[in-house]
């Protein structure tokens, strides 16, 4: 089973060493027809439906949703990727079961890293940092270990450290965790996702990391918080405003 979970690690490798080569994109997304815009210290109303039970957003702006769409369409470029290596490893592990000698299990497996870098790498490679972010910590989401500690498992604890290190350099961590109680920007993505599988958007695939999303997004009162990526964008259009010449 340690073995299979390279594959994991495989893609997050990849990744962090590709995203520096796309910039966010400045591009916020206009229709917002569907998102209702709730004022603070309006009451909370609650979507019912056969499937769940999860609160209207509650935006502090109408700009705040243009936000809130742009990062969930980066959740949705990431997502797809954890969830069809998850389910190549689920088919990885129920073939080395059948497989007796450690001869042919390691050839099947260097088979199917080598068809999962074919079938991943070029789209990763145009993720940008936000989205590799993101990716990084479905990996957590979905084996319940950091890449980092997936690493250390099966490499060595000095490989573990140059790939964190070579990370780092593109202000990414592969010992980033998964704690939508705690972290903001994990709450939006659960948030994503579990709106998603219910709309039918995104094909559920389970947590291996135990939360209660609706008792988390009752307690924040459904508030959704994107100032983070607001000022990321002010930086960023800085940064491409022309000096003036003296």
């Amino acid at each position: 089973m340690k073995k299979i979970l390279y594959i994991y690690i495989y893609i997050v490798f990849i990744s962090v060493t590709a995203f520096s080569q796309k910039k966010e994109s400045d591009s916020l997304p206009i229709n917002i027809d569907d998102y209702v815009f709730v004022k603070p210290g309006d009451t909370l109303t609650i979507n019912l439906n056969e499937f769940s039970l999860l609160p209207k957003h509650k935006f502090n702006s109408k700009d705040d949703i243009r936000y809130y769409l742009w990062f969930r369409r980066k959740v949705f470029k990431a997502y797809p990727y954890a969830q069809l290596a998850s389910q190549r490893l689920d088919s990885l592990n129920i073939v080395l079961q059948k497989i007796k000698t450690k001869r042919k299990r390691r050839k099947h497996v260097k088979l199917v890293q080598k068809y999962v870098e074919g079938e991943f790498s070029d789209q990763i490679k145009k993720m940008t940092r936000t989205e590799g972010r993101i990716l990084i910590k479905l990996i957590h989401r979905q084996t319940g270990q950091t890449a980092f500690q997936n690493i250390k498992v099966l490499r060595s604890g000095w490989k573990a450290f140059w790939y964190n290190t070579t990370a780092n350099l593109f202000n990414l961590s592969l010992k980033t965790e998964y704690h939508p109680e705690s972290n903001n920007e994990d709450f939006l993505i659960e948030d994503v996702l579990q709106r998603a599988f219910q709309d039918d958007k995104l094909k559920y695939q389970d947590s291996k990391l135990t939360f209660d999303f609706l008792k988390i997004i009752t307690e924040r009162k459904s508030k959704i918080n994107v100032e983070e990526y607001k000022l990321m964008f002010s930086k960023m259009r800085k940064k491409k405003k022309p000096k003036k010449k003296d």
